[in-house]
């Protein structure tokens, strides 16, 4: 299976222990995704995230109704978590989010390894423009909410 790997840096100019806070409620997923996907948790409050955790979703790929669930592969908090799709519209997702503190503010890292179904040509055309819209609305975001 042919995957692919999306990487992103931002700072943010938060405390390590408040910007980790913030990403270790899934519910703030909601807050961090553009409008368009229609992103909403369905795993009610409050989740308790550690190794193991199934969180699900639902929200709209390209207007199409999708039900995501992911795991908690790893957890070490303030430093770092890792998610896998564990049902979801990608052939494998799996997403690294660390955390390094940078004179006093937060260096958020955030590392995707995905494929999908169609290979190389579907991703170029289709997946991984939708994944950097994203990613840029994230960043946008985060930098409006944790100022």
């Amino acid at each position: 299976m042919k995957t692919f790997t999306l990487t992103t840096e931002q700072r943010i100019e938060r405390p390590l222990a408040e910007v980790f806070s913030f990403f270790s409620d899934a519910h703030n997923l909601t807050e961090i995704t553009p409008p368009w996907l229609d992103f909403v948790v369905l795993t009610p409050r409050p989740i308790e995230m550690e190794v193991g955790t199934l969180i699900d979703y639902r929200l709209k790929l390209r207007g199409i109704p999708v039900r995501w669930q992911s795991e908690i592969t790893e957890w070490d908090p303030p430093h770092f978590f890792a998610d896998k799709q564990r049902r979801g519209p990608y052939r494998c997702w799996i997403h690294q989010h660390k955390f390094v503190e940078s004179n006093g503010a937060t260096l958020v890292q955030d590392e995707v390894e995905y494929a999908v179904l169609g290979g190389q040509l579907i991703n170029k055309l289709f997946v991984r423009p939708d994944i950097e819209k994203i990613f840029e609305y994230r960043s946008s975001k985060l930098q409006e909410l944790l100022k």
